[in-house]
């Protein structure tokens, strides 16, 4: 068994390309990070690693280094990678959240140290965790939290007060506090809140968050808040970037201070001199595995604020602080067996099972291989070494073979399922499924999705409760959760009588439902929430659902043939109209959707809303926009027909107002559809 865990990398500078190579190379490694930090800031969905992007752009710095002639303006290494984005309102930065350079060996830090001992002859430093998150913004007034932000692109960022409100560890009060107070923060999500919300992607055959970094950047910037509150996000704060009403001298004094009013901060120690430091690095580094949080790095701080001053900072990063990247661990075992497991659609998934191995300070023994054809095109049998990784410190991942063992053996799927015993069937897709929709094994997952949110939104019926009730053989399809009765509940361990009706009550209401929720209740292949509202527009019953075929659903705008085929195996399945039979007799209304007006005051017209409206939601107008013709975009463009603009407007009213689109408050948009 080898440790791949590379303690010092160095990027080589290089000193032997023409000019123009290096510019050719500067363009194309420009283009390559642009494109990953739209990916990683703004999308939330990195394509590669922390460390590999590093490498990338430390090798951009060293080229714009050495031709300083061919650096531009706009380079990557001047700006901080994100962006505002038009999901929430602007926030300037009075004061600008810079980002870090990056170090990789002991001799980069040794550099660095140098550098600030040319200004700082007597320098002390700061050691603390680099955490692995979103950086945000929060500032109070009199003790109260009144804004919070995202760094956006140092410069702006997006107001996120409302979903910072959801994370419990951010105090909303503080006492004996200054008049004004800005911090600086890291809003992470720990381990066992990301494996918690894995298992659940998973269950429900969603793409699981690939780290908790990404799972934490994607459910702070959440529209919904209380979608923000269900993943449960911390923070640690380690920064005041404004203070009214006291002086503090010290890294450390604010740290300290910090921390006496209340805020969640990270553990530091302070050195002198900087072999103590990169020994201090070293120690966080072989406890990382400790932590139930992912840092990617340790932050070295001059602890002296007058000393940063004279320090200052380059365009992008303070001169005053430098940030040592770990990179990941990788190691080799052995594949023991591989197992499957079968999903809410009936998906059959192989796992692999290993020797068991420390990695990134847990224990691996298991790991998805997600499908037959990665098995295959990686040559993959049982009693190989594999060489495998944590993708963001968390998720186990097979990447290659390391040797192949002599009794090697090849793995065949199954022909039949599992669970059940039935055929399975390979589809367009690569996936291989069980063919039987009642199949145990899908069952469970197929329950959850049914009672989800955007579902049936059945409050109350969770992952738990739903165990329960199938264990004890009360529910064996969705139409039997219209059978429970309070009784059934109370039967339950820890049920009281009144969480009992109020379930019975959830359950009941769920029956005035539209339609739409329960075509995606259903959990069609290929048909998501926004599938079945168009499905639902274009037919107003479930019975002209059932008598469509595949070339009627494939006239509706939006849907593909894949789409279309899906649905018309769907519906001809016994099994499905048995269900749909089931539900008409239990009550379901199955109510139809709005339908669009043809030759509505707003046909043709485009609609984008932005900003908080006075008596309405922005979901309410854009249901009022649909019914009379019309419809809504999240962009504002030259083909936008008005701009519905609400307080806080952002961005989208600026690019409005400086394309000349026509923009209306609600007061005059209640007047249009009066006219």
């Amino acid at each position: 068994m080898i440790n791949n865990y590379s303690k010092n990398l160095t990027v080589k500078k290089e000193t032997s390309m023409d000019k123009l190579t290096a510019k050719q190379r500067i363009a194309e490694l420009t283009k390559t990070i642009e494109y990953h930090n739209n990916l990683y800031y703004n999308q939330d969905d990195p394509e590669i690693s922390d460390f590999e992007y590093d490498k990338m752009l430390r090798e951009l710095e060293n080229l714009e280094e050495e031709f300083p002639e061919l650096r531009r303006a706009a380079s990557p290494t001047n700006k901080v990678g994100g962006s505002a984005g038009e999901k929430f309102s602007p926030v300037i930065h009075a004061v600008p959240m810079e980002s870090l350079h990056d170090s990789f060996s002991h001799d980069e830090l040794r550099d660095f140290d140098r550098k600030v001992r040319e200004v700082i002859p007597d320098v002390s430093y700061v050691v603390e965790p680099k955490f692995d998150g979103l950086s945000v913004s929060c500032e109070y007034r009199n003790g109260v939290f009144v804004r919070g932000s995202t760094r956006g692109d140092g410069t702006t960022g997006e107001d996120v007060t409302d979903n910072l409100m959801t994370v419990k560890s951010l105090p909303k009060r503080i006492l004996n506090a200054p008049a004004f107070l800005e911090v600086r923060g890291e809003v992470y999500m720990s381990f066992p809140s990301f494996e918690a919300l894995v298992r659940r992607q998973e269950e429900n055959e969603e793409k699981p968050a690939k780290n908790p970094r990404n799972a934490a950047a994607g459910s702070l910037r959440q529209k919904n808040a209380k979608i923000t509150a269900e993943r449960g996000l911390d923070i640690f704060v380690f920064n005041i970037q404004q203070i009214e009403g006291k002086t503090l001298r010290s890294h450390k004094e604010s740290l300290d201070y910090l921390r006496q009013l209340g805020f969640p901060t990270a553990f530091y120690n302070s050195y002198d001199n900087i072999e103590d430091v990169i020994t201090q690095i070293e120690a966080i580094g072989d406890n990382r595995g400790s932590y139930d949080y992912a840092i990617d790095g340790a932050v070295v701080k001059v602890d002296s604020f007058a000393a940063r001053e004279q320090l200052g900072s380059t365009a992008k990063y303070p001169k005053w602080a430098e940030a040592y990247k770990y990179p990941p661990e990788e190691k080799e075992t052995k594949l023991l067996d591989i197992e499957i497991n079968v999903g809410r659609t009936g998906v059959l998934t192989p796992v692999g099972i290993f020797e068991p191995v420390l990695l990134a300070g847990t224990t691996v023994s298991r790991a998805t291989l997600h499908n037959r054809d990665f098995i295959e095109e990686r040559n993959i049998c049982i009693g190989d070494t594999v060489l495998i990784r944590k993708a963001g410190e968390i998720i186990p991942e097979v990447l290659s073979v390391s040797e192949h063992s002599e009794d090697a053996q090849p793995f065949a799927f199954p022909q039949t399922c599992p669970s059940c015993g039935s055929p399975v069937s390979q589809d367009d897709e690569a996936a291989i499924r069980c063919t039987n929709t009642d199949c145990p094994a899908q069952l469970m997952r197929h329950l959850i999705h049914f009672v989800s949110r955007d579902a049936m939104d059945i409050d109350g019926l969770g992952p738990a409760v739903l165990e329960q009730l199938s264990d004890e053989g009360l529910v064996h399809s969705p139409a039997d959760l219209y059978r429970l009765k309070a009784e059934d509940i109370t039967a339950l361990d820890r049920k009281a009588e009144k969480s009992a009706n109020n379930l019975i009550a959830a359950v009941e209401k769920s029956k005035h439902n539209e339609l739409y929720r329960l075509i995606f209740a259903l959990g069609i292949r290929n048909i998501g929430l926004k599938a079945a509202k168009l499905l639902c527009e274009n037919f107003l019953t479930i019975d002209d659902i059932m008598a469509a075929t595949a070339e009627d659903f494939a006239k509706i705008e939006g849907f593909g043939v894949i789409m279309a085929q899906s649905l018309e195996r769907y519906f001809a399945l016994e099994g499905t109209r048995d269900l749909i039979a089931q539900l008409k007799d239990l009550g379901l209304e199955m109510k139809p959707s709005p339908q669009k007006q043809s030759g509505g005051i707003f046909e043709g017209k485009t609609f984008v809303l932005t900003g908080t409206l006075p008596t309405m939601k922005r979901s309410e107008a854009s249901k009022l926009i649909e019914e009379h013709g019309g419809k809504t975009s999240s962009s504002v463009s030259k083909k936008t027909s008005f701009v519905l603009a609400g307080e806080e407007a952002g961005s989208k009213l600026t690019k409005a107002q400086s394309l000349g689109v026509p923009i209306l408050t609600e007061d005059e948009f209640l007047e249009m559809l009066q006219d």
